[in-house]
């Protein structure tokens, strides 16, 4: 009997060139959740890494105001820490797939603002980070500043979880999230190498059969995310 009750993520979208000022620029959709993300280049790093030969890749994340059904307040001053964690999640997993020293001494910020939250928002900002930051290296290479792409892997991430029949299902929405027995975030390369794996366990613990099949629902579900990257770059 299997343990998977839906293996293929909502319907995926990335919508690139959005913004015309910005290097890379993509709008992720996960079914209904929606993520503005740019990338932004600088020809400088952070004072620890100047004269490293090395560059930077780094993130921030946030929620819009109206992205869920009650108004978010905006973080003007200082980050909570959901959001400090999630775009610490974001940075790290975009770095896990670049060679800083192909990128030389300079900086991409990849910014990712929620516009509409329906679940999945860290898994669809890694996702769409990954279209982004793959154009801005090709706006560098198209200028000579890079000879080669520093990516070193295809990245995507997807949300995984159990629900109260103890079946897998993928790529959550608000309403599955928030019923869920396990909820789980997960983080993988193309070549199927896992970057994050974040996992709880919210009302009874869950099994290594279950275990197992979350991580193989995530990696078949992932297929479809890395054949939308593919299209639109």
């Amino acid at each position: 009997m299997s343990l998977i009750e839906r293996s293929h993520p909502r319907e995926v979208k990335f919508t690139t060139g959005i913004n015309p000022y910005a290097a890379g620029s993509v709008i992720a959709e996960f079914g209904n959740t929606k993520v503005h993300i740019t990338a932004t280049v600088e020809e400088s790093v952070p004072p620890w890494m100047k004269g490293t030969g090395k560059g930077w890749v780094t993130a921030e994340y946030s929620m819009l105001p109206g992205s869920t059904h009650t108004r978010s307040r905006r973080e003007r001053s200082k980050v909570g820490g959901r959001t400090y964690e999630i775009q610490r999640l974001i940075g790290r997993s975009l770095r896990a797939i670049v060679d800083l020293e192909k990128l030389g001494e300079r900086s991409v910020q990849v910014d990712c603002d929620v516009l509409v939250a329906d679940g999945g928002t860290r898994t669809a900002s890694i996702s769409g980070a990954y279209v982004a930051l793959a154009q801005a290296f090709k706006k560098l290479m198209a200028e000579g500043l890079l000879k080669e792409s520093p990516f070193t892997d295809q990245l995507g991430a997807i949300s995984v979880g159990v629900n109260s029949q103890g079946k897998v299902i993928v790529d959550l929405n608000y309403e599955e999230d928030s019923s869920c027995e396990t909820d789980m975030n997960i983080v993988m390369t193309r070549k199927g190498e896992f970057i994050e794996i974040q996992g709880t366990a919210e009302e009874k613990p869950f099994n290594k059969d279950q275990l197992a099949g979350l991580l193989d629902a995530a990696e078949t579900s992932l297929l479809k995310v890395f054949e939308e990257q593919d299209r639109v770059l």
